[in-house]
Order: structure tokens, then sequence, then C-alpha cells
């Protein structure tokens, strides 16, 4: 198994030679990295396959409501975070592939619009969840369009990367299910998923000011 430092500077070539400095990743890649380690005779495709299950099995509580929606709130958690670990397991123990690497940002836009679902289904409005589902995918596709263009660099780190929305859709959907079961009520579902499309929106801009440099 790699040391810490050597699979952050492995996840950064991998991922375009992304920053790994940044407070937030470097914390999530660390948590990744030390579960990773007691579990690198594991499979990778076995923990991409279960964070895929986990979103999917996230929509359930969520269209239960009420305190259900804590469940569903740490269901994505956990899927956000095998999603992590299944790189880490990769990249740590010198399996990662190609082959793996497309498979793993596939299976990443079907756990995000499970997420989507999960906060239509608690009760974001219909367009709402649509816009958030979206926003999730776009600054990816930017990138991966960016990097069939001939950019190599992923560029600056957004306000809404991989980490962001798994924590503001966990967040949103266990803040919602707290409060129904101490009987107080209010859009938290929809501002949540508001606050999401907003953080997306900033990050396609902060997108846009880097490929307009950088297609330049």
């Amino acid at each position: 198994m790699l040391s810490r430092q050597e699979y952050l500077a492995a996840w950064s070539r991998w991922h375009g030679n992304a920053d790994t400095e940044s407070g937030l990743v470097r914390r999530w890649l660390s948590m990744a990295y030390a579960l990773a380690r007691p579990l690198a005779g594991l499979p990778p495709v076995v923990v991409t396959a279960a964070g895929l299950a986990a979103a999917g099995a996230a929509v359930l509580p969520a269209a239960a409501g009420g305190a259900w929606l804590v469940a569903a709130g740490l269901l994505v958690g956990v899927s956000g975070l095998l999603d992590s670990l299944d790189g880490a397991l990769a990249i740590g123990t010198g399996r990662a592939s190609r082959r793996g690497f497309v498979l793993d940002s596939a299976v990443d836009r079907l756990t995000e619009a499970g997420y989507a679902a999960a906060l239509w289904m608690a009760g974001a409005p219909g367009a709402l969840a649509v816009a958030f589902g979206a926003l999730c995918w776009l600054p990816d596709y930017l990138r991966a369009r960016a990097g069939q263009a001939g950019v190599s660099e992923t560029g600056a780190l957004s306000v809404w990367e991989r980490p962001t929305r798994v924590i503001v859709t966990g967040l949103t959907l266990s803040g919602a299910g707290v409060l129904a079961a101490v009987e107080v009520h209010g859009p938290v579902v929809p501002v949540g998923t508001a606050a999401g499309v907003l953080l997306g929106a900033v990050a396609v801009g902060q997108l846009g000011v880097w490929l307009r440099r950088a297609l330049g």
C-alpha cells in the first residue's frame, strides 16, 4: 500500500494533476485512504458496486419521509464514502486502470442521479431536483470535453466538487429527518436542493472562466 503522500500524488495524476492541498478535498481523500488501508485485499469493483447500491437505496427512505429521511441522508453519506474508498483501494494498492477509472466516473453520475431522485422523493420540486442532478453532472462533463480538446489539467477545484455534493445532499435529507422527528416542519429539502443548484451554477461559472483561458 502506498504511503498517504504517495497516494495523494497518484490520485492527483489520475485526475489531471488536480489540487489535493485544498482543505476539504485533502481531508476527504485522507479519510478514504485511512479506511482503505485495512481493506487492501478487497477488489475495488466490489466497493464501487456497494456505493451505487447505497445511493439507490437512499431513494426508499426518502420516499417514506418523516424521520426516515435521516436514514436516507446516512445512505447518501455512505455512498459518497464508498465512492472515495474504491479509488483509494485501486490507487493505493497499484490496481488503478483506465477501465476502472471510466467505470468509476460512470457510477459517480449514476449515484448523483440517485441523490437527485432522493431529494425529489423527499419533497424537492421536480424542476429543482432535475437542475440539481444536471449541475452535479455538468462540471465533470465540461472537464471531460476539455480533456478531449487537449486540455490535460482539471483546473482549480470549484465550490461544487464531489465531496460537497455528497455533504449537501446528506445534510439536507438528514436535517429534514431530524426536524420531522421532533415535529418541526419547514422547507428544508427545497432550500437544501436550491443551495446545491446555486453552488452548481457558481461552479460552472468558475469552470467557464478556467476553460476560456485553457482553450484560448
